[in-house]
């Protein structure tokens, strides 16, 4: 039973990121960018400074890492798994070196890649805490971007103090995460 639960659940989130390229592709952007805190320009940035990080790392590392970027408000967070010390750094600079960003938070750790069982876990981590957003009603679940690796949450987002503090709240007491990690920019 559990183990037919976990599949169905894992087929689910699979099918729910399928739908993703959907909404960067204009389907329900215009719906995200009207309750962002963003400009629309910097939500596009954001989006273009995701891509050019990954293709710059994924052409110079390819498959010997892991590297996941987020930017919010051009702030970059990247989380995954690198061979070591000498590549973390490296994939930092080129991070950094990206037009446009701001700062770099980078998070990546010296390990083999994660398994698609863990990458699974996580998707479902990440879930549960918006779920857990949506249900608290402390402020809107739209201000903060949740990505989650190896069982760490990293919370993004343009918020008020009050906010930031129901956010991580709500999402160290979800059953499975591990640890909180606050990437946020203060409006207060």
């Amino acid at each position: 039973m559990r183990r037919s639960r976990l599949l169905c659940l894992l087929v689910l989130g699979a099918v729910l990121q399928g739908c993703l390229p959907l909404l960067a592709t204009g389907v329900g952007s215009g719906a995200l960018m009207a309750t962002d805190r963003r400009s629309s320009g910097i939500y596009i940035e954001d989006e273009a400074i995701e891509n050019k990080a990954l293709s710059r790392i994924g052409a110079q590392f390819k498959e010997r890492v892991h590297v996941n970027v987020t930017s919010f408000n051009r702030k970059m967070l990247l989380t995954g798994e690198v061979p070591d010390e000498t590549t973390r750094a490296e994939i930092g600079k080129i991070a950094a070196a990206v037009e446009n960003v701001r700062d770099v938070h980078n998070a990546t750790v010296i390990a083999l890649p994660s398994s698609l069982t863990s990458r699974s876990n996580d998707a479902l981590l990440t879930s549960k805490v918006k779920f857990n957003f949506t249900n608290n009603k402390r402020f809107s679940p739209s201000h903060v971007k949740v990505i989650t690796e190896n069982e760490t949450v990293y919370l993004l987002g343009l918020v008020k103090r009050v906010e930031a503090d129901a956010a991580s709240e709500i999402a160290s007491t979800t059953a499975g995460v591990r640890k909180v990690v606050r990437v946020f920019e203060y409006l207060d």
